[in-house]
């Protein structure tokens, strides 16, 4: 996406500045922001492409913003933290959050998770010919309102939840490996990004689970990777003991 535009919150002027510089030598838009207040504020008025956040503001708790932005808008959330405790992570990506790094990072990996986002825009650009609802035995994704259904549920998913359901259903019978979805939700396939997958994908089949406990949505191929299978071809649908 060429002159992608990004808001900056950090109550830091010192960071916020740097990322700013750095992102306008790479042709980003970038407009910074120190308070909670401002980084809502300008996200509803100017509509950036993507929004880089650190979760430790001095008007309000990073994940508060989160919650609020995600009320009305569905932009791509970076999180910047010093905050490196898994359940930290939990709790922003449970927010609504889409990627987290933790400080001190280089601007490199930056730049390499800012274009995992574009790419990702891009995808799903490519993809709105496509069927806008996909249906796997008594689940339905309807991808023009974002919303899954089991039997009769609607399913409350988190949105990296709702993406990796996603990517499995749009490669059903397909294993996707550990590598290929830590690399398309975050950029990068680290131990730490596999365990956040672990603990997402756990999340996720317990929630399918309690709307069709008869019936397992996502397999789990161990140390390799994850697979939903056809339900319609495989009668009585799939019963998978092995646990992440």
């Amino acid at each position: 996406m060429k002159n992608t535009s990004i808001l900056i919150a950090d109550g830091d002027k010192r960071i916020c500045n740097l990322i700013k510089i750095t992102l306008t030598a790479h042709d980003y838009k970038a407009t910074t922001v120190n308070s909670g207040e401002n980084a809502i504020f300008l996200t509803y008025s100017v509509n950036p492409d993507i929004v880089i956040l650190d979760v430790s503001l001095p008007d309000m708790d990073g994940t508060e913003v989160i919650r609020r932005i995600r009320s009305c808008s569905d932009v791509p959330i970076v999180v910047i933290s010093a905050r490196d405790e898994d359940q930290d992570k939990v709790m922003a990506f449970d927010a609504g959050a889409d990627d987290y790094l933790t400080k001190p990072f280089s601007i490199e990996e930056l730049l390499a998770r800012l274009r995992v986002i574009e790419r990702r825009y891009v995808y799903g650009l490519k993809e709105q010919n496509a069927p806008a609802v996909f249906e796997n035995g008594p689940m339905k994704i309807d991808y023009a309102a974002g919303c899954v259904y089991v039997k009769t549920t609607l399913l409350h998913l988190t949105p990296i939840e709702y993406r990796l359901l996603c990517m499995l259903a749009q490669n059903v019978g397909k294993v996707l490996t550990l590598t290929y979805l830590t690399k398309n939700i975050w950029g990068t396939s680290w131990n730490s990004n596999i365990m956040t997958l672990r603990t997402f994908m756990a999340s996720l089949r317990k929630k399918l689970a309690a709307a069709d406990s008869g019936t397992d949505y996502i397999c789990t191929h161990t140390k390799i990777g994850y697979r939903m299978p056809n339900i319609s071809s495989e009668s009585g649908g799939v019963q998978n003991n092995q646990k992440i």
